[in-house]
């Protein structure tokens, strides 16, 4: 009997361990390789050959449909943190997104106009059409075949983690997770965070607050102790011609102190605009901080001072109704609150407005600087003569 339990491949416990391990790794960089950097963000250029072979794996073990998936997660970007968003913690509960998170995916992808808005530019060719989209099902039973054969009985349970594996880490612990816990490099109007630093076990999709900032990267990584386990792929992908490029997130340069503000500033301080805003954030926490507690009496019941300090820092659309009327009640209370958050809201709108000439933004650039350097605001005037070295 035991002879029809067994595979072709007869391993110790610890080889069917490595071995699921690297089945559902291989998952793992095709979702964030060809899913996410480059079908979805447009970051880089796959050759055909490791697109189809992507394409195929995934059709064999998640029988994911890159037009959905792509639908959908363009629509969580567009849309982040609002009713919107297929899969927000902040607005769905944390719980619910994780383990629900591919039930929710399901649910957007299953929207027509979620597919015809957001799904452009995505496969169309006959195997998409007649075997990946048609047969998704048949993929996952030939995964399930092909497990057995090579492992025998216990094939089954390696089948199992592999459908289990993509549910929960993709759709659950990065949607869920990568919205509610962790750290920010980046003060994006979102609530996306880097769950840890060593992007390894999900392929560097960890590093969620990074990708945000910017989407467009095919790099995850931004500061040097950060690992993107899948850039690594990529650069091997790129020696052997398989990949290509396209864009990746800018890095931070600095130059002298210019007292007069010019295009080449205003386009540096664009284009490092969550860098700006993090550094905007971190450089006024002592002063919000101080300012709160002296407020504390007027703070709601149950909204602690890191909670009310993070209201300074979002998007005002992000925030909830009475979480609006609250700060406006907190700013009218405190001057120096007011003047920060103003000038916070001021400077957002120097990469916002897109009527506004060059000329009228480095004036108001210029304006902004001189306005913060003389508020009688330390941290607000030190803020500025950084500002001005952004190069």
């Amino acid at each position: 009997m035991s002879e029809y339990l067994n595979g072709m491949i007869d391993l110790p416990w610890w080889g069917y361990v490595l071995a699921t391990l690297a089945l559902t790794h291989i998952s793992i960089a095709s979702i964030t390789l060809f899913l996410h950097r480059a079908q979805a963000h447009r970051a880089l250029d796959l050759h055909p050959i490791a697109s189809h072979f992507f394409r195929f794996w995934l059709w064999l073990t998640t029988g994911a449909v890159t037009r959905e998936w792509v639908s959908v997660h363009r629509k969580h970007h567009a849309k982040c943190e609002t009713a919107e968003d297929p899969h927000s913690p902040v607005i769905l509960g944390l719980g619910r997104v994780l383990t629900q998170g591919y039930e929710l995916y399901q649910a957007a992808a299953a929207h027509a106009t979620t597919r015809d808005r957001y799904g452009h530019g995505t496969p169309d060719d006959w195997l998409e059409r007649n075997l990946y989209s048609g047969h998704r099902n048949l993929g996952i039973g030939l995964m399930l075949i092909i497990d057995l054969v090579l492992f025998g009985a216990i094939g089954l349970t390696l089948w199992a983690v592999q459908m289990l594996w993509m549910p929960l880490f993709a759709a659950g612990i990065i949607n869920g997770a990568g919205h509610a816990v962790g750290y920010r490099n980046f003060a994006c109007d979102d609530a996306s965070t880097n769950i840890v630093p060593w992007g390894i076990l999900i392929g560097g999709e960890e590093l969620h607050n990074n990708h945000h900032a910017y989407g467009s990267s095919a790099k995850l990584s931004s500061r040097w102790y950060e690992i993107d386990l899948g850039w690594g792929y990529i650069r091997i992908l790129e020696f052997f011609g398989l990949a290509s490029v396209k864009k990746v997130a800018p890095k931070v340069r600095w130059g002298e102190i210019k007292h007069f503000c010019d295009a080449e500033l205003l386009h540096s301080v664009a284009t490092h605009r969550y860098d700006v805003l993090t550094r905007y954030a971190r450089g006024m926490k002592r002063i919000y901080s101080d300012e709160l507690d002296k407020l504390r009496a007027s703070l709601p019941e149950g909204i602690s001072l890191k909670q009310a300090r993070a209201w300074f820092c979002r998007n005002p659309s992000n925030l909830k109704a009475d979480e609006r009327q609250q700060l406006q009640t907190l700013l009218a209370q405190s001057p120096r609150l007011d003047t920060l958050y103003r000038m916070r809201q001021e400077l957002i709108a120097l990469w916002s407005r897109s009527t506004a000439s060059s000329e009228q933004l480095v004036r108001q650039l210029q304006d902004w600087c001189q306005r913060a350097e003389s508020s009688g605001i330390e941290a607000l005037s030190q803020f500025s003569f950084k500002l001005r070295c952004y190069a």
